[in-house]
């Protein structure tokens, strides 16, 4: 334990895993503050304030001269009881038009956002990045308003180097691209490695703008299980057998939308069975810098000795989703997706590249991306007790190791593009699991997005996805097998 702000977070984190490994159960009496602070070795007002902080969470109650209690509501839903397999096959995304109407949430704010990952206005830096592009502005207006080169913004490039060195990634500043998103740099890397009719390998679920992508582009999905613990090489080393994989487009770390993280060993297992095969790998990593533990997860590309992985990432789910900053290391590839940025839009908006890579190079990242983090977890635990206390009996979700959504499974009677129409109709955004494969595999299951802030209004919108499972489980006959 450092300094007091991290102090009361550490005696959290204690109690939270009392009460993840259940030591600590329901209703059950916490230890005293003096108790506490004696254990631990801080203060009874350190103490006192995590104390408080997780009753604010709804974790913890207090009973006047009785002490702290774990409330009921503290505990989680177990979770998704059935990883469904997707059938060898392949097969073309036909989700279109469902995938549009998600996307209508969106920048709509008459709709909860449990439908869109994007972090909350409130935690995004905008005072700051405001700052320093009127700084920027006054200092340097002729760059401010003229082309950036294709490859990007130099600075701003050798910034993504030196964080690169987190990830595993030893990249020169010239090996890297920025793009307008990371889905630029995937459409990018797609448009380089295959043509019409090719079959691409995907996991399952998987972010349904893959999906989206892939029908464009008249491209042949091969879908493999995303399970609890990610990528299983073996189902990879099953699909390279059988077909002639052209690509792969993966996400290792905190898979959109079940959250699974793949281990470094299967990683390593996964990137050296494509190698061998020519197969490139292209990964997304937009979630990265999300985790929640002590160290941030290395990726495919750090196990790359060939250059056949393409590494996507961006600002959007971090800095500022609206700027459409994101970067690719394309390795061998490059010149040729140089080329296609080229025929597609020039350059990334100077403006943004540059606030960017001041953000960047003074320091600010770090700090915001702890606070963004915490926020983010903290969110995610207050959601998974609100589906606990409100959701039918039969609902499973798990608790993710990162990234911001919650893969939920409704009773299985519950069709679940039915009940987002529903509830959109009660003004609440979320995703059906339809549009996260191509095959109807994740009928009963939802997608929930964490924005990193939760209130009464979010309960209150939780509250009636509660009543409205419940309704239409009651009024379907409960599936059999």
């Amino acid at each position: 334990m450092r300094d007091e702000g991290f102090r009361y977070q550490a005696v959290e984190k204690h109690i939270m895993t009392l009460v993840n490994s259940e030591a600590l159960k329901a209703g059950e009496k916490l230890p005293s503050l003096r108790n506490l602070s004696r254990q631990l070795s801080v203060s009874i007002s350190t103490i006192s304030q995590a104390y408080l902080e997780l009753e604010k969470r709804g974790i913890i109650e207090s009973r006047e001269r009785s002490g702290f209690f774990l409330s009921a509501g503290a505990m989680r839903l177990p979770a998704p009881a059935s990883r469904p397999r997707p059938a060898l096959i392949p097969t073309i995304s036909k989700r279109s038009e469902l995938i549009q109407k998600v996307l209508e949430a969106l920048g709509n704010r008459n709709l909860l956002p449990f439908g869109v990952v994007c972090p909350a206005e409130e935690l995004l830096p905008a005072k700051t990045l405001a700052r320093i592009t009127a700084a920027t502005l006054r200092s340097n207006p002729a760059q401010m308003m003229d082309y950036a080169p294709v490859n990007g913004n130099l600075e701003l490039r050798r910034q993504i180097a030196l964080r690169a060195l987190d990830a595993g990634i030893g990249v020169d500043p010239d090996e890297i691209l920025i793009t307008s998103g990371a889905m630029e740099g995937v459409s990018i890397a797609l448009r380089a490695l295959t043509r019409p009719g090719d079959h691409v390998l995907i996991q399952s679920p998987s972010y349904f703008c893959f999906l989206q992508l892939l029908e464009n582009c008249g491209l042949r999905a091969i879908e493999i299980p995303s399970s609890t613990s990610g990528i299983d090489p073996q189902d990879v080393k099953n699909a390279i057998d059988q077909f002639d994989i052209r690509a792969a487009i993966l996400v290792p770390n905190f898979n959109n939308p079940d959250g699974s993280l793949t281990s470094d060993a299967a990683k390593q297992g996964v990137v050296a069975l494509l190698e061998e095969r020519n197969i490139p790998l292209v990964e997304d990593d937009v979630y990265g810098d999300l985790y929640f533990g002590e160290h941030r997860p290395t990726t495919c590309k750090s196990f790359d000795r060939r250059g056949e992985v393409l590494f996507c990432s961006s600002f959007s789910k971090t800095i500022a989703p609206g700027y459409r900053v994101g970067w690719m290391i394309p390795g061998r590839h490059y010149s040729k997706a140089l080329d296609i940025k080229t025929t597609t839009n020039i350059c990334t908006a100077s403006p943004n590249q540059l606030a960017i890579a001041s953000f960047l190079r003074e320091g600010y990242y770090e700090r915001h991306l702890r606070r963004l983090r915490n926020a983010v977890k903290n969110e995610m635990e207050a959601l998974l007790r609100s589906l606990h206390r409100h959701f039918p009996q039969d609902t499973r979700a798990g608790f993710p190791e990162g990234g911001a959504a919650v893969w939920v499974e409704l009773p299985r009677q519950i069709d679940a593009v039915d009940y987002f129409y529903q509830a959109r109709a009660l003004g609440i955004g979320l995703a059906p699991g339809t549009i996260f494969s191509t095959q109807d595999k994740y009928n009963n299951f939802i997608r929930l997005s964490c924005n990193g802030i939760w209130n009464r209004e979010m309960e209150q919108g939780m509250e009636k996805l509660g009543s409205l499972a419940k309704q239409m489980a009651e009024k379907q006959p409960r599936a059999v097998g």
